[in-house]
């Protein structure tokens, strides 16, 4: 059998060690089936015919954040969202319409929950933007996919902070809903209608392990 040459031997362990540590610095982190994602759909977007705001709380039943903070290109993310168990809390608009928007945005005007009961968006590009003591600033990009149709997506700005076993991100996503066959709401005979771009925000908490 060959002998390996002394120096050989050293690239090799160095290289196992560089791998080892990289291996070290990610990170997994998993939403745990239940948490309750809350998404906040702004005047102008999809359920907006009313004029008032409205905040959506969508439960996540499978989720997965790798990170990586000596390597944040390495990092990723994976989320599924249960489209159909999506609620409107009711917070910022009259009680009395929160069952007429809850019936718009199940039904085939919107989300059309029966054909296309799940949300999903997973992460293709990651980098880091701007940094400090307390928490790192990142650009994500992805693909997301809502209503049967799959689009790329930008989040800018994503403040990511981990804290011990708990890491959180704050964000946003701004879309189309004509991107993804959605046609805008309209309401009485077409006088009131609502943009077409749509502002959602988040706030995610995910757990190691």
């Amino acid at each position: 059998m060959p002998q390996l040459r002394p120096g050989l031997v050293v690239a090799l362990l160095v290289s196992a060690g560089i791998c080892a540590a990289r291996a070290q610095d990610r990170e997994t982190f998993r939403i745990r089936k239940g948490t309750t994602v809350t998404v906040q759909v702004t005047k102008g977007g999809l359920l907006s015919f009313a004029g008032h705001d409205h905040e959506i709380a969508a439960p996540a039943t499978e989720g997965q954040i790798v990170f990586d903070r000596a390597d944040v290109s390495r990092s990723s993310v994976r989320l599924v969202f249960d489209a159909a168990a999506a609620k409107v809390t009711g917070k910022g608009e009259p009680a009395a319409d929160v069952p007429e928007v809850q019936r718009v945005m199940e039904s085939d005007r919107v989300l059309d929950v029966k054909r296309y009961p799940t949300m999903t968006f997973e992460s293709r590009s990651i980098s880091r933007t701007a940094s400090s003591a307390s928490a790192m600033t990142l650009r994500i990009e992805g693909e997301l996919t809502l209503h049967g149709v799959t689009r790329r997506v930008t989040a800018q700005g994503v403040q990511v902070r981990v804290d011990g076993d708990r890491l959180s991100a704050e964000g946003k996503v701004e879309i189309r809903q004509s991107d993804f066959g959605i046609r805008p709401v309209t309401a009485a005979g077409g006088t009131v209608r609502v943009k077409d771009e749509v502002t959602i925000v988040f706030a995610i908490t995910a757990d190691r392990g």
